[in-house]
């Protein structure tokens, strides 16, 4: 006996604004329209020096503000949505902007998640390396099947 799906599958897609990750939005973006699924857009900040400071320790002098930071997140997102997708597209699209590691979030984005995207590398700074940390970390713990999209795709 087979079961009947009555939910839209839910694809994952991490932004960072990287031209990897603006490929991986235009590819999970083709294939969400063309499976009828929902797409999640994720872009995930963090603080430098985050896991540094214990929780009764000042803030560290000359910090960003973290308010501040998801709200540049979100226009960046915004932005690259915009960019990448248009404005009228009929997509069924959530946008989630986050704090906290890239891969953590991701990896826990993909539960209950029908296929997670990853560019294979973000802004990271090891340009030799054909799959960036992120998208390793993806690929090894992801609850989902994952895509890692490499340039020119």
């Amino acid at each position: 006996m087979t079961t009947q799906r009555t939910t839209a599958p839910r694809f994952v897609v991490g932004v960072d604004g990287s031209e990897e990750s603006r490929a991986a939005l235009r590819w999970a973006a083709d294939q969400a329209v063309a499976h009828g699924a929902r797409l999640e857009v994720v872009c995930v900040w963090d603080l430098p020096f985050s896991g540094l400071a214990t929780s009764y320790s000042p803030e560290p002098a000359g910090l960003p503000d973290p308010r501040e930071v998801a709200r540049r997140a979100e226009n960046a997102l915004d932005q690259t949505l915009h960019e990448v997708l248009g404005r009228d597209t009929p997509l069924d699209i959530e946008r989630v902007v986050e704090g906290g590691d890239p891969a953590s979030v991701l990896v826990r984005r993909s539960e209950g998640a029908d296929l997670l995207v990853v560019g294979s590398r973000g802004h990271g700074g090891f340009e030799r390396l054909a799959i960036g940390s992120v998208s390793e970390k993806c690929v090894r713990h992801a609850t989902c099947s994952v895509i890692v999209i490499r340039p020119g795709a």
